[in-house]
Parts: C-alpha cells; structure tokens; sequence
C-alpha cells in the first residue's frame, strides 16, 4: 500500500501561520472551550481562505476542495470545522507549555 502525495513548498509559511494563534490564545484564555475552539476554527479557516485564494489566483495551490460538498471556492471545507476546533485547542495546550 503506497501512500502518495503531493504539497508545496508554499505549506511551510501556511503552517508556520498557526505562531499567531499563541498571543489569540492568551487573550481568550478566560473564556469558555466551545467559544476558544470556535475562534481558533474561524482564524483557521481565515487563515486557509486568503493564503489558498492568493495560491488558487497564481495556478499554485497544491489543495482543491472543489468536489467536496461543503467547499467554499474550492480552498476550504465547512465539514473540516470540528477538525479545526480541535486543532486549535491543541495548539493552545502546546502553547502554554513554551
């Protein structure tokens, strides 16, 4: 069984995007789990937006969503919500460990 794949060298600076969750995480900390993964699904999704639109303008974008039922121009997935909630709350456990 292969695994095969194919991403972009763009992915390191889309990945590295997630440091600007660490001073959201510390300004939310307060409030509740379902309103601080909410925040961080919605900064996620932004986050996903705009870098795929830019790539998606320039023929770059090694994702496309466009076949998945819940797609928004094809760079992001509605249905990927609970997967970025609990990312987010991840990323907060890893932060307050720094």
């Amino acid at each position: 069984m292969k695994l095969v794949g194919h991403s972009s060298i763009w992915m390191f600076p889309i990945y590295g995007m997630a440091a600007f969750l660490a001073p959201v995480s510390r300004w939310i900390r307060k409030k509740g789990t379902l309103f601080r993964g909410s925040v961080y699904a919605c900064a996620i999704f932004l986050g996903e937006f705009i870098t795929g639109s830019l790539l998606k303008k320039r023929n770059m974008c090694p994702w496309d969503y466009s076949k998945a039922r819940w797609n928004i121009d094809g760079v992001i997935r509605l249905d990927y919500a609970p997967v970025w909630f609990l990312t987010g709350l991840l990323y907060e456990k890893l932060f307050r460990q720094l």
